[in-house]
Order: C-alpha cells, then structure tokens, then sequence
C-alpha cells in the first residue's frame, strides 16, 4: 500500500487536483447562449438586423418589449414569408389591427382597446410558449437597464381590466340563453329560439371591452318581453320563434 503522504504528493494526484479546478472554474462561470440572450437589450437598429434577409443571422420578433428567436419557424417570418413583416421589429399593433404596413407596423397601441391590448398580451404569451426568449427591446416599454416602463404596466393593467370585463359579460350572458343562428348564401340569415322569442339587446360593458356598442340576439320567454332595451327584429312577428335577419 502507497502512504498517504506519498500518495498526496504524487505527480498523479497534482494533476487531477488542478483538473477538477479548472472544471469547477469554468463550470461556475459559464454561461449558455441562451441564459446570457435573455438578459441582452437591442436597441431597435439592432433588431432590425435580424429581419430574416440574413441566412446567418437568426430570425427575431419583438411584441410588447420581449424579443423572441422564431428562427424555426423561418417559413412563415423568413424573407417572402407570410409573416415577414413582423421580422427585426416590435410590431405589437398590427397582431390585432391587421395593418402590415407603414405606420401600422408600430409597437404604439394608442386607443386600442382593453380586449385587444389582452389580445396582444395573449400572443406574447403564444410566443414564449412557442419559441426562446432572447431579450428586450430598449424603447417604449423597457428601459435601457431592461426594465419595464409604465408603458408596459399599464398595457398589462389594461389587459388583465379587459379579461375582468370579458368575464364579467360572460356570466351575465349566460343568465340569457343566445339565440340559434345560420346562414347561407342562398337563403340569408336567420335566428330562432327552442324556447322563449328572439330579441336583440345591447351588451351594455362592450363599450369598456372593445370601445364600440353591440348587439346580441338572446332568448326571451313572454313574461319577460316587457323589459326596457329589447328590440324585435324587423319584419318579424312579436311572438315568432324564428326571424330573417
């Protein structure tokens, strides 16, 4: 058997001992691409460098500040992609309006609604689920130290308001059955109730949900058709169960 004293001064054990040091060093210190990505901040010039027109550049999105690598998906927001114009940019906007282009390729959602900001903040969740998060984008909504700025709180209040509201109009909803409804291209439209007769009646918190007022069509049995707001449908009977629309 090799003394201790022997064994611990061997040329064997001094290498081993520095090995495991350097391993230790470099394990402690290293950092993944995609651990150091999410802290990194671009400022819009750079985001704009990974617009997918670069085949050796990955392929960025930003919606709302955070900037996702959608690289995998290079043939929906690669160059000629459907999706292209949401590429190099934070084009948080144009996820609800529709507007590819000019100024509505914008991350401003100035007089949008509070169910389309929960809209957006809902494709922001779509994207962190879907694809890696890579950082922030320095601008309306994180600072230069990669904070969020009360241009964020206050999309996000605004959407979380939204989500109350469109709960709140659910369950008051639910208390009236909808109406049934079809139409084909042939005969038009139309509605009808299995039981109770067909009204219009306003959405009263859709004002505060979308910013414009709507109608819906809802069931209502006869001793209940003397409540204010209800509209028969043009043309039709009062006590008809089904109406042309």
């Amino acid at each position: 058997m090799i003394p201790a004293r022997r064994f611990l001064l061997s040329p064997f054990v001094g290498v081993t001992f520095i090995v495991v040091l350097v391993s230790l060093y470099f394990r402690s210190s290293f950092k993944s691409p995609q651990h150091q990505d999410q802290k990194r901040l671009f400022s819009a010039e750079e985001l704009a460098l990974y617009n997918g027109t670069v085949e050796t550049l990955p392929i960025l999105l930003g919606i709302l500040g955070s900037v996702f690598d959608v690289t995998k998906g290079k043939s929906h927001y690669g160059s000629g992609g459907g999706y292209n114009h949401f590429a190099g940019r934070d084009a948080s906007r144009a996820f609800v309006s529709g507007n590819f282009t000019g100024d509505g390729l914008t991350d401003s959602l100035q007089g949008l609604s509070s169910s389309e900001v929960k809209s957006i903040v809902d494709w922001r969740g779509f994207y962190s689920r879907t694809y890696i998060p890579v950082g922030k984008l320095v601008g309306r909504y994180y600072d230069s130290q990669g904070n969020p700025t009360k241009h964020l709180k206050g999309a996000e209040a605004k959407a979380s308001r939204g989500a109350q509201l469109m709960e709140k109009q659910k369950t008051e909803e639910a208390k009236q059955t909808n109406c049934n409804s079809r139409w084909s291209q042939d005969e038009g439209g139309e509605v009808w109730c299995d039981v109770g007769v067909p009204r219009l009646v306003q959405r009263p918190l859709e004002i505060a949900i979308t910013g414009s007022m709507s109608k819906r069509c809802a069931c209502f049995e006869e001793d209940q058709l003397d409540q204010s707001g209800l509209e028969i449908y043009k043309d039709c009977e009062p006590l008809a169960k089904t109406c042309r629309v």
